[in-house]
């Protein structure tokens, strides 16, 4: 567990007891200290009074949740105004006229995720009395929000997304979404994935918490071993979130779920069957909609968007790249030469890195177009559209894409050079970005340089799509 995290929430439990007034930020953090405070005021309830009386202050409690999770208004503990107010404002969803996401908390890894679907895929496991089945799980939390946007593609053409920026990472209070918000942004889709995977874990009866603050502190707030990494992380922490998710849900089953939450939905409300023809209509736009789900959230890794390690304006004008690719070229740092294992540290190191790029080579912009740090992420360089300055004579026909670290003796984690070998090249395949032929090769074989170290050259070299140089 993270001692630096339950650090911060005894000082704001301290802070709050003092000014119960206080405005919390927007870090998850703030939040697990509101559920503390839920708790300290119903001594001895079970997580599940917790969750319903912070469903009934955010008033989450429309008939479509009362059928799964029953009635929230009556015979549920209340929460003092002042806490009921806060819990309402943080965890009530919606996207403002100006682009703001409202009812999303950003996660010590740098996630952001949305309170609502979370809260409710807990309250579902904590109620379960079936190990690994859990009713209404997937609708509460996923399937009805999927619905609803894969329904107007006709409308828009992205359906999903987008993630966005917080104005402060020490002080968030507000996020802004980077592009023209769909009906499903990134941070609903990662707190749903959250909901779906510890409210299936919660189904076993014997492996509940007995505090919902301590399920949240363990998931969220886990601190990364020194040497380990990922690679002995436990499965059931917020970085694993994709990978939990991937091999939970079966696409099919999500898809069979998303039309059933429909079908509840106008049963709940008192509505006619759909007819054949409509319900055909369905399936084919929930079927294309899929499509751009597993894209994005099932192959693709989990990225930190630029906005959000802190990165400096690109210098000038970015040339683009004329896709899809031929090419991947992998790096290692060598400085910074230690692996980071923290949003924070990795952040530092990305920020570090396109200052000496930047004020001592004087290039326009950090020259890689992806760096993986040993967090758990992937960190978004110059990205998937703006050619790099990474592979002398090469950056406009391939992606370079390096491990933050000296790998001349070591290896990078496996779950970060999983990331890199396996989702980050399936993701750009898929996504059109890179040729279904392309070729990956280490920096030293097209430059004069020992990059990407000995180590981490020998590893490549046994990569699907590893490729020799051509004399």
């Amino acid at each position: 567990m993270d001692r630096s995290c339950w650090r911060q929430i005894l000082v704001l439990l301290l802070f709050v007891s003092t000014y119960a007034e206080a405005s919390f930020s927007r870090h998850m953090e703030d939040f697990i200290t509101a559920v503390k405070q839920v708790e300290d005021g119903i001594p001895g309830s079970e997580p599940v009074s917790v969750l319903k009386s912070l469903r009934r202050a955010a008033g989450l409690n429309d008939a479509f949740i009362q059928h799964f999770l029953g009635d929230a208004g009556s015979g549920v503990p209340e929460v003092n105004p002042d806490l009921s107010a806060s819990i309402s404002r943080a965890v009530r969803h919606r996207v403002t006229e100006d682009a703001a996401e409202e009812g999303v908390v950003l996660t010590p890894d740098g996630t952001t995720v949305a309170l609502t679907p979370l809260l409710l895929g807990l309250e579902a496991g904590f109620m379960s009395t079936s190990n690994g089945s859990v009713r209404g799980l997937v609708q509460l939390t996923l399937a009805k929000d999927l619905n609803l946007s894969f329904r107007i593609r006709s409308r828009q053409k992205q359906l999903l997304g987008p993630d966005g920026c917080w104005d402060n990472i020490t002080s968030p209070e507000v996020f802004t979404l980077r592009d023209r918000p769909a009906l499903l942004t990134t941070a609903q889709i990662n707190g749903g994935m959250d909901g779906v995977v510890l409210g299936m874990a919660l189904s076993d009866r014997f492996r509940r918490p007995v505090k919902l603050s301590d399920l949240l502190t363990e998931y969220y707030c886990h601190l990364l071993e020194r040497g380990g990494g990922m690679d002995v992380a436990p499965r059931l922490v917020g970085r694993r979130r994709r990978e939990n998710f991937r091999e939970l849900v079966e696409v099919s089953a999500l898809s069979r779920q998303v039309v059933r939450a429909v079908e509840q939905q106008r049963r709940v409300l008192g509505r006619s069957k759909m007819e054949v023809r409509e319900k055909k209509q369905l399936q084919a736009a929930v079927r294309e909609g899929m499509r751009e789900f597993v894209q994005k959230y099932i192959v693709c890794p989990p990225i930190i968007p630029r906005c959000m390690w802190g990165a400096r304006p690109y210098r000038g004008t970015p040339t683009n790249l004329s896709l899809p690719l031929s090419f991947m070229f992998i790096h290692h740092t060598s400085t910074p030469g230690r692996p980071c294992l923290t949003f924070q540290k990795c952040s530092e190191d990305m920020r570090s890195m396109q200052r000496f790029h930047q004020d001592d080579r004087g290039w326009d912009d950090i020259g890689y177009s992806f760096v993986a740090g040993s967090d758990g992420f992937l960190y978004e360089g110059r990205g998937w559209t703006w050619q790099g300055a990474h592979t002398l004579g090469h950056n406009s026909v391939g992606y370079g894409v390096s491990f933050i670290g000296d790998y001349t003796s070591s290896l990078p984690s496996q779950h970060s050079m999983g990331l890199v070998r396996n989702q980050l090249a399936s993701c750009a395949v898929d996504g059109g970005r890179l040729k279904a032929n392309f070729t990956l090769q280490g920096h030293r074989q097209v430059v004069n340089t020992s990059c990407p170290g000995d180590a981490l050259y020998e590893e490549i070299r046994g990569w699907e799509h590893f490729g020799e140089v051509k004399k």
